[in-house]
């Protein structure tokens, strides 16, 4: 885009660059709050930052017709730019703000990359073989998100980590299933080939999408699964001292759930139709968020 072409050669203040990733990430469609106004300002912007790196590589591995080849030399691109941003020698609005996110605070940048491996594995857009394969996907592509979080705040415990890893796996999995419609297009499989296997649903049928009651019975339990996750993370936001980031945790986990509400009120007829939230289901996210003491 023309757009990102001129960011790229503008020469950005950390300031001009963070307020841009927040732009970036208020535009962009998503489920659960990113960056949003429950966090302070100081926070909003590194997790801006961080946001827009995982975007950015996101929609390298798995948007457009680029073909395999073409993304994961762009994806290895991306990599050597967020070395550079390590030693201070960013340019352009995404690496400068996350140069300077990474000069302020003391996130690991191993964290950064576990999610390039998510995103390489989708360039390759293999699929899964195994419901194990798709969870140790969720720790490259979901879990560090959560982890990066809990660093900002300096609240990095192994207990916390654990807590916070189950609420990114069911996230990642309630969105995979949510996006079933959009992705069989792009011949994008999330469900893993045993899965199907199991409820004598085939691939085929997948690509035809073809709803029957075998599909419906393996998304009652996938569903079912997403949510276990997300209820199984449930502790987190009780754990953690800052009041504004318990209510973005709270938020977090209630967007979650509130997609598996939806899947379920689709009677899992999700090769159909995509569920979307509106403006009255993220007020009443907000105000959950704010009144339930316990999800």
């Amino acid at each position: 885009m023309e757009e990102d072409k001129k960011a790229e050669e503008k020469i950005w203040t950390p300031s001009e660059a963070w307020d841009w990733c927040e732009r970036r990430a208020r535009e962009h469609y998503e489920n659960f709050p990113v960056a949003s106004r429950l966090l302070p300002r100081e926070m909003r912007k590194h997790v801006a930052a961080i946001y827009a790196f995982a975007r950015g590589a996101d929609d390298i591995a798995d948007e457009g017709e680029m073909p395999v080849e073409e993304r994961l030399t762009a994806l290895d691109l991306w990599s050597q730019r967020l070395e550079e941003a390590t030693r201070g020698q960013a340019e352009g609005p995404i690496f400068r703000a996350l140069s300077a996110t990474l000069h302020e605070t003391d996130i690991p940048v191993s964290l950064l990359e576990d999610l390039l491996a998510a995103f390489r594995q989708d360039a390759h857009n293999l699929g899964y073989e195994r419901e194990e394969d798709l969870l140790r996907y969720c720790c490259f592509s979901a879990n560090p998100v959560g982890r990066l979080v809990l660093h900002l705040f300096g609240y990095a415990t192994p207990e916390r980590f654990a807590f916070s890893d189950r609420i990114c796996t069911g996230l990642q999995l309630a969105n995979f299933w949510q996006g079933l419609s959009v992705d069989i297009p792009r011949e994008r499989i999330t469900i893993p080939r045993q899965t199907m296997q199991r409820f004598g649903y085939s691939q085929e049928e997948l690509e035809q999408g073809a709803f029957n009651d075998r599909f419906r019975q393996m998304m009652i339990y996938l569903t079912d699964l997403a949510e276990e996750y997300l209820r199984a993370g449930a502790m987190l936001p009780r754990s953690i001292p800052s009041l504004r980031l318990r209510l973005e945790l709270k938020a977090t986990i209630l967007g979650g759930l509130k997609v598996v509400e939806k899947i379920r009120r689709l009677d899992y007829r999700v090769l159909e139709k995509m569920p979307v939230f509106g403006r009255m289901d993220v007020l009443g996210i907000g105000v959950r968020a704010l009144i339930e003491r316990q999800i």
